[in-house]
This record gives C-alpha cells, sequence and structure tokens, in this order.
C-alpha cells in the first residue's frame, strides 16, 4: 500500500475560506425563527462587522503577499490570487444574503412589532418638520462638503467612514461647472436617529438613518446648484500594522506611531449605494486603484453594523433572549475569604454560566489584605473603566508591589491599553509590554500572600481575558489555585516577561513559544502508541481556530491509527475531515449560539487516565511560535471530570452545531428526537439546577 501524503494539498481547507464559512454560520442564526428578532438583528450585524475585519486584516495579508511573492502557495496549494478570486466569490454571496435577509425577512418583521426604519417617502410631514430642524441645528454646523476641482482634491477617506459622492449641474459660486463634491460624515454623529413621537406624531420606535436625513437636505449645501445624485460610500482600508521589532527603541511610541496611520492604510474595498450610476462607480474605483472584485453594491446602509445601535434603544424584552443570573460557586459565595478557600480546594470557573465576580473579588480582596505583598497580571484585552483596573491602581497606591504586562498590540485594542498603560504607569503601578517580536496573550494573575512566616502564591489562570463585560458574553474557563508547583511556574513566567531571562523547566505549565507545541504532539503521539497497544485513546479538543500543520498531522496520524478525533472549533479549520486513509475518525463541529465559543481544552485518554489542559492558545502558528501563551492542567478530580462533561454537552448538541465535511462545506445537526439538544441552553439550565440546589 503507497504511504499516504499528508502533506498534500487536497489533504487541507483554505484558511480564509473557512473563516468566510463561519461567517456564514453566524448569519444563518439571523434566519433562526426561534430567536428573539432583536437578537436576529444583532447576529447579521455581527457578520457584517466580521466582514469588515476579514478585509481589513486577512483580505490586507492576501493582498501583500501577492504582491511580495505571487507563486507562494498556501498550505491548500492555492496562490494569492488564487485565493482572492475565490474569497471574491464568496464574500458577495455573504452580502447578497446579509442584505437579503435585512431587507425581505428582518425589516419587515420589525415593522410588525411597531419597529420602522422610516425612508424619505415615508416621513409624515411633521417628521418632515423635525428632520429638517435637526439637519439646520445639528448637522449643517459641523458639515464640510468638498467640491473637486485642482484647488480642491479628492479628500483622503478614513477607514470604514461614511461619506457621499454628489454629482452636480450647474456653476458654483466661482462661476465653474465642479461637476462632482464629496461629504464626509463626522464620525462623532450618530448613524440612526431616533424620531420623539411627541413631537413628530409617530411610533414609539420609529427611526431614520443619518444617510437619510443627508440625502433629504444635501441641496442646501450647494446653493446656486442642482443635486443630481447623492450615494453613500464607504472604503475599507489595511487596518493591520507591522512594528519593525529589530528597529525600535522604544515600543510604546512605535505603537503610536502606527496607531496614527491606521485610518489610511490601503484600500482593499469598497460599498456603494447600489443605485448608484456605473460611470460615478468607475470614477471611485480608479480613485481608489481596486478592481470590480472589491466592489460591493449595498441595496441599503453601507454600514449595517450600525443598527446594532437600537438594540439599546428598544426597551422590549420580549424582543431579547431572556436574561440570566451567572451563578456564584457556593464555596466562594459562603466564605468570606477567598484565600482561605482556594486554599482548601482549586476552583474553577466557566463563564458566563458562573460569575466573573469572583475574580474582581479576588483582586479585590488582594488589593485591601495587608498580608498581600505583591500582585502580578497580564492583560491583553480590557476597558479602561473596568474594576480590575481601579482595584490594581488601588493597590499600587497602597503600598502594594504591583506589575501589570499589557500587550500593546492587541489587534483594535491598541490605543485602549496605550491609554490604560499610562493610567497604571501614574498609580506607581510596574508596566511592561511584554516580550518584543512576540505578543503576551497568556491570562494570568498572581497573588503573593505572607501568611505567618510562610509565603503563599495564589493564581488565577483563563482562557479568555480580564474584560467583564465580554466575561457575560463569552465562554471561558477560569481556574484559581494555590498549588505550591503551578503558582511556581507562573511567577517564573511573570519573571521571564520582565526581565527577559530564561526559564528554567517548569513543573506543571506548557508555554508558548517553548514546550507548548511539542508537548502537544507528544500527547498526540501517546494517544496513538495506545491505541495501537489495545489501550483506551481519544483525543477531545475545543478551541477557537485550528490552523498550525504539524499538529494537523499528528492528528491525521492518530485518525490512521484507530484514535477517535472529537474537534470542537467554532470558526477556521484547515483540518479536513472525513478523507479516505487520512481522516475518517476525525469529527470537527462548530457551536454557534447565544454565547460566543471561547474555551480552550485539550483532552486526553491517556490509556483511560484522562489528561485535561485549559489553555490561553488555539492552534495557530501565532500562538503556537509566536506569542507568549500558557496551558495548564485541570488537577483537581471533580473539575476534571466537569470539564470533560461540559465537553460531552457539547457534543451531544444536535441544534446549535455545524458539521464539517470533506468538501470544506458545514451541514447543520439535524435533532435526533423530538426536542432538539442545544449544548449552551444545556448547561443554562444545569445552573438552575445547582442554583437551585443550594
Amino acid at each position: 500500500m503507497d504511504t499516504i501524503d499528508l502533506n498534500a494539498p487536497e489533504n487541507y481547507i483554505n484558511r480564509e475560506l473557512s473563516l468566510l464559512k463561519f461567517n456564514k454560520r453566524v448569519l444563518a442564526q439571523a434566519l433562526d425563527e426561534r430567536i428573539p428578532l432583536l437578537e436576529r438583528l444583532n447576529y447579521l450585524c455581527i457578520s457584517c462587522s466580521n466582514l469588515d475585519e476579514f478585509y481589513e486584516v486577512r483580505v490586507a495579508s492576501v493582498l501583500q503577499m501577492a504582491s511580495m511573492d505571487p507563486a507562494a502557495l498556501t498550505i491548500d496549494g492555492l496562490t494569492s490570487s488564487e485565493q482572492l478570486e475565490k474569497i471574491g466569490i464568496e464574500a458577495h454571496e455573504l452580502v447578497a444574503d446579509q442584505y437579503r435577509i435585512l431587507n425581505e425577512v428582518l425589516i419587515p418583521l420589525l415593522n410588525e412589532q411597531d419597529i420602522h426604519f422610516l425612508r424619505r417617502g415615508e416621513w409624515t410631514e411633521s417628521q418632515l418638520r423635525w428632520l429638517e430642524k435637526y439637519f439646520n441645528d445639528e448637522l449643517l454646523p459641523i458639515l464640510t462638503p468638498v467640491g473637486l476641482d485642482s484647488a480642491h482634491p479628492f479628500p483622503r477617506i478614513l477607514n470604514k467612514s461614511l461619506n457621499f459622492i454628489i454629482s452636480l449641474v450647474g456653476k458654483d459660486a466661482f462661476g465653474r461647472n465642479s461637476g462632482r463634491a464629496i461629504l464626509q460624515a463626522p464620525r462623532a454623529l450618530p448613524r440612526i436617529i431616533q424620531l420623539p413621537p411627541e413631537e413628530t406624531g409617530g411610533g414609539s420606535h420609529d427611526f431614520v438613518f443619518l444617510s437619510s436625513i443627508l440625502h433629504a437636505f444635501v441641496d442646501e449645501l450647494f446653493h446656486g446648484m442642482k443635486v443630481e445624485g447623492c450615494y453613500q460610500f464607504r472604503v475599507t482600508r489595511n487596518s493591520d500594522f507591522f512594528v519593525d521589532d529589530d528597529a525600535i527603541d522604544d515600543l510604546l511610541h512605535a505603537v503610536e506611531g502606527e496607531l496614527a496611520m491606521r485610518n489610511y492604510g490601503d484600500e482593499v474595498r469598497l460599498e456603494i449605494d447600489a443605485n448608484c450610476p456605473d460611470e460615478t462607480v468607475d470614477f471611485l474605483l480608479r480613485r481608489f486603484g481596486l478592481t470590480r472584485d472589491r466592489l460591493f453594491l449595498c441595496s441599503g446602509p453601507v454600514n449595517v453594523n450600525r443598527l446594532q445601535a437600537i438594540y439599546a434603544l428598544i426597551d422590549r424584552p420580549d424582543l431579547k433572549f431572556p436574561p440570566f443570573k451567572p451563578h456564584i460557586p457556593s464555596e466562594l459565595s459562603r466564605n468570606k475569604s477567598i484565600f482561605n478557600t482556594i486554599k482548601k480546594q482549586d476552583i474553577l470557573l466557566h463563564h458566563p454560566f458562573q460569575s466573573f465576580t469572583p475574580v474582581i473579588e479576588f483582586l479585590k480582596q488582594a488589593a485591601a489584605d495587608p498580608d498581600v505583598l505583591a500582585i502580578k497580571q497580564t492583560l491583553y484585552r480590557t476597558s479602561l473603566d473596568s474594576p480590575i483596573v481601579n482595584t490594581l491602581i488601588k493597590a499600587a497606591r497602597d503600598g502594594k508591589e504591583v506589575t501589570v504586562v499589557i500587550e500593546l498590540r492587541a489587534r483594535f485594542d491598541e490605543q485602549a491599553n496605550i491609554e490604560l498603560a499610562e493610567r497604571l504607569q501614574e498609580a506607581a503601578v510596574h508596566v511592561v509590554y511584554g516580550v518584543v517580536g512576540y505578543k503576551t496573550h497568556a491570562k494570568m494573575c498572581l497573588v503573593l500572600r505572607k501568611e505567618g512566616r510562610k509565603l503563599f502564591t495564589y493564581v488565577h489562570l483563563g482562557t479568555g481575558n480580564y474584560h467583564p463585560k465580554t466575561a457575560r458574553l463569552y465562554t471561558d474557563y477560569g481556574l484559581f489555585t494555590c498549588d505550591k508547583q503551578m503558582g511556581e511556574d507562573v511567577r517564573r513566567v511573570f519573571i521571564q516577561l520582565t526581565s527577559l531571562g530564561k526559564v528554567s523547566k517548569l513543573n506543571k505549565l506548557l508555554q508558548s513559544p517553548f514546550t507548548l507545541h511539542k508537548a502537544l504532539i507528544a500527547k498526540i503521539e501517546n494517544e496513538i502508541s495506545n491505541a495501537r497497544k489495545g489501550k483506551p485513546a481519544e483525543i477531545i479538543i475545543k478551541v477557537n481556530s485550528v490552523v498550525e500543520a504539524k499538529i494537523i498531522q499528528a492528528l491525521y496520524r492518530a485518525s490512521q491509527a484507530g484514535v477517535p478525533v472529537k474537534l470542537i472549533v467554532r470558526g477556521i479549520c484547515c483540518l479536513r475531515p472525513g478523507v479516505p486513509g487520512v481522516s475518517e475518525n476525525i469529527e470537527v463541529r462548530s457551536i454557534v449560539g447565544r454565547f460566543l465559543e471561547h474555551t480552550r481544552v485539550y483532552a486526553f485518554a491517556n490509556g483511560g487516565n484522562w489528561e485535561v489542559y485549559a489553555s490561553s492558545a488555539d492552534l495557530m502558528d501565532r500562538n503556537m511560535f509566536r506569542r507568549v501563551e500558557t496551558c495548564f492542567p485541570i488537577e483537581n478530580k471533580k473539575l476534571h471530570q466537569r470539564i470533560l462533561h461540559d465537553l460531552d454537552v457539547y457534543l451531544k448538541d444536535d441544534d446549535q452545531a455545524w458539521l464539517l465535511q470533506s468538501d470544506g462545506s458545514y451541514q447543520r445537526c439535524t435533532p435526533k428526537g423530538e426536542t432538539p439538544f442545544q449544548a449552551q441552553t444545556e448547561l443554562l439550565r444545569e445552573l438552575v439546577i445547582e442554583v437551585n440546589r443550594k
């Protein structure tokens, strides 16, 4: 029998196309009639926001590769130009579906609920008067139309900003025929305006797009000329930036400098009103140096994301997911000292089913405790007003040794992290920016406490960011432990991040870019060995992305050896399941539900003695080799079994789960019985049972 080449391109799925497939799964939620209507609108908006980032980062990256090395091939054997062609086809289909769902499904359903997006032809006289006054009082003073001529060249267009190209007839104030003008909508302006019913005589949920108002009154900006056409457009630019790690002296200043240019990166996409004449479309394409494969004609607002704003403006609980109160484990709620509780036993939190409050309380107690000597924490994404940040500042001002490792290059959070770093430094917190060339993505917090004559180390390790708001939206695990070896490992990693010195061998933690990749492959190989010996062998992995080739190949070898491999992959998956002789024993499923699946778990049967790890790392090249990541064992038997139970719940999902097919497509699972089984719903149900039991 010929040896199968596991490197063969046909054994892999294109990364970019896989990401677009994920976006289609998100959009499918907008069509699910069982989901509350405003939540369905949110899913539509999320799919649009995801596509923005896809063009800003992923398409921009493919374009750069095309200019640098046109002959370079992806793992699945495509050149950059071939990728761009396939991306264009998939993306245009996705955008067409987005506007079809908005115009033909969601807007009619919203109308039935007396939620209206009013077009200009639908305005009553009283609404028209109010909007005209709004235009004159609120908009006109800050608008700056630019007539195009040799002295008024085409203006610089901000990334993803709302703009209008206006066709004019007649002579301007100086006797010239201008022909065209550009109007940029200031970013400070709301894109959706709610009409006050008491002044307009309409419903309480009547909304008008900013673009509609500008269209209606644009003539006021061009006295003496006739406006023949006004068309909204939006340009998406390359928003990834490059910092030369070998040529910088100050990472903070380097990132600040690159941020200033983000809004003016190379153009990668043009969105424009579908009614815009071809001549005007061609003019804009030439202006931005774009071809028609990156042109999107929009049958509605060019930025559908803005519709998400109405969610907070509409008080209709019946159109939203029912609220729930995250549970606080009883061992924490009944014990005033979180340190005493952690010393007795490890504690595992599963957000958002369980509250993020204990993480905040852990830091608050550490800040207030006179026996706590030092606090060390990593911050990748958080909010400036986060109680965690406020607590770290208080601890530093009270004389505690506080060290914070902030990753300045967390994509799209760079500015917030710069401001956060400055605020912490003002409070005398020791702030470092991680390691140049390696993003610090690990989620760690360490508290050093003196108890009598001994020092005890308490740590929190997580799969998600220290962000209280996303902790209510993302599923993540967080582990509290006072294990001596684990604490020593975390302390050594912090020392490495601040001193840049080498770390001696860690006791229990696996760490990127040093040991995690090798350790995961070794554990996969161990399952292969056990399968060949007739011992229990199985692999269950739950992550956001599977891209890294060596690990994919190891999983293929496991499948060939008869090891059942069950992957729960939310987003990108380059592994192709069901390939004869390669991956018949691999199942890949994606869960798309109320919460964003974000936990990273690696579980190995290990001959019947299961090993379970949680991690900050996905199976991607960047996580394995270009980031500082941690992967930590769940050793407490009860917690160990709990995670295996959670994984089993996800594997039973037959309603919100999508199965990846060997051709790269996804098929939504069909419920096996009369009642569909949803993993997230089941975990919420178990939460209610546990709360009632207590």
